[in-house]
């Protein structure tokens, strides 16, 4: 790895670093807790936390009343929903080490949320004492099962990451390869995902030591298929390898070109990326008089700097429209998302974020933003979830431009809050949903395109981009 890089490419990353948790979040005041004990408290963080500590049954009673007295549905949620959940992953994580503890057996819940805790609480102790080497890898599981017993695209529990010796601002970590198919979507909903699996870019690492290209076509991974009965299956998850994952990957790889069919063992390890696919904003004159803006995120300044490259590429020229493309982009602040928007429609509403009891906040344009008068072509696909669904819902029911691509990823529960826990790890979910500006649901269905247009392994393969032709066709008209 080389030290000499530049600022840009520092600050790239970082921005796009604020993606997940700082951009992604608005944060208000916790309503309440469920527990007045100081130590289930749970507040916003005041900056970044300090080194992560152990994570106990203290850190998961914390969250379990956080997630009660804050959550989207906690005044009516059934908490032994959560600790179900959690106890089933403790006794799973047992029997896969082959420790079970003979009296490890759900206590009898009646509804109670703090006399369940205790029950609850009472057990795993006397559970985790027996095998005091797992207590925290038990601890650690029973949590994560909880947050994933809300069934909350935007419900999380972050801890530290971990990052490989050597690592620098702007190196990748993987098998450095890109496909069809997103690591957002492969640890997500694989209902979403869309065969066949084939590499639509090569960023570097093992992936372009190996040879591999775009549009070869991944018929299997580790031996398994990557799509049963047309549905994504678990294998595809393996594309995408966090540290300290170092496990080999084994593909069975097609390029149609030429019928070849070859297996490849790719070690996931640092790569350098390139300085393209680290730029939020990239932008370009397409057939001299349609200005093309790539956002990658929501980053804190997004809608300015999309603005300031249409600016760019007016300047001496009439521009005959703007394609946004959107494509890949995992979303960020509401704030920036309402920004832009506002640059295409005044007084109009974006969104609603309403309470489990239908008590909504509106979202309205900012008419601050100039309008910038402007055929509007996005392009979209399953990559687009939250706050990329913001925009791509508000342009779709504003009428204020058109969609093209695949359907987006119905990733858009409600913008986060964080929550600082004891630990010094951070549990974020909404305090409230999204709805469309005609106030429907598009979360886990997504939004639909105006024209939907597929890329192909063969488009991958010959460079074509069917869904920028597509809008280009649509601006000539």
């Amino acid at each position: 790895m080389t030290a000499s890089r530049s600022p840009g490419v520092k600050a790239a990353t970082a921005g796009l670093a604020l993606l997940l948790l700082a951009a992604c979040t608005a944060p208000t005041p916790p309503r309440g807790q469920a527990n007045e004990g100081a130590s289930t408290v749970c507040t916003s963080p005041k900056g970044p936390p300090a080194a992560e500590t152990p994570t106990t049954i203290d850190v998961i009673e914390q969250a379990y009343f956080c997630i009660l007295g804050n959550y989207y549905s906690g005044a009516t949620l059934d908490a032994r929903t959560l600790l179900t959940a959690g106890f089933v992953a403790m006794t799973r994580e047992l029997t896969r080490g082959g420790r079970d503890v003979p009296d490890a057996t759900m206590p009898a819940l009646t509804g109670d949320r703090k006399a369940d805790w205790a029950a609850f609480e009472t057990v795993h102790r006397r559970t985790t004492d027996q095998v005091p080497d797992l207590r925290e890898r038990l601890a650690i599981v029973t949590l994560e099962a909880m947050v994933a017993a809300l069934g909350d695209d935007h419900a999380r529990w972050a801890r530290a990451p971990r990052r490989p010796p050597g690592y620098y601002d702007g190196d990748g970590y993987g098998l450095g390869l890109q496909a069809n198919v997103s690591g957002a979507q492969a640890e997500g909903d694989m209902g979403t995902a869309l065969g066949p699996l084939f590499v639509t870019a090569v960023r570097g690492g093992a992936a372009q030591a190996a040879g591999l290209r775009p549009g070869d076509v991944i018929e299997s991974i580790n031996g398994s298929a990557p799509f049963i009965d047309g549905a994504g299956t678990a294998a595809i998850a393996a594309l995408y390898p966090r540290y300290p994952e170092a496990r080999p990957v084994r593909l069975r790889l097609l390029r149609q070109s030429t019928g070849r069919r070859w297996n490849v063992t790719l070690r996931p390890g640092l790569y350098q990326r390139d300085l393209a696919s680290l730029q939020v904003v990239q932008s370009k004159l397409l057939d001299d008089d349609v200005a093309y803006v790539r956002l990658a995120g929501f980053t804190p300044d997004a809608a300015d700097r999309v603005l300031k490259a249409v600016a760019r590429l007016r300047t001496g020229r009439t521009l005959r429209g703007l394609v946004l493309d959107l494509r890949g982009n995992g979303g960020g602040s509401p704030t920036e998302a309402v920004r832009l928007v506002s640059a295409f429609a005044h007084d109009k509403v974006t969104a609603y974020q309403c309470t489990v009891d239908a008590r909504c906040e509106v979202s309205r344009t900012d008419d601050t933003v100039p309008l910038l008068n402007l055929p509007l072509v996005v392009l979209i696909d399953r990559g687009c979830a939250s706050a990329c669904e913001h925009v791509s819902s508000a342009v779709k029911d504003l009428r204020a431009g058109l969609l093209v691509g695949t359907r987006t990823a119905g990733v858009i529960s409600g913008p986060a809050q964080p929550y600082l826990l004891n630990n010094n790890t951070t549990l974020s979910f909404p305090a409230r949903h999204h709805l469309g500006p005609d106030r429907e649901v598009i979360d886990r269905i997504g939004v639909p395109p105006d024209h939907h247009v597929l890329l192909t392994p063969r488009d991958a393969a010959a460079g074509r981009d069917p869904v920028l032709a597509k809008a280009l066709t649509l601006l000539r008209k």
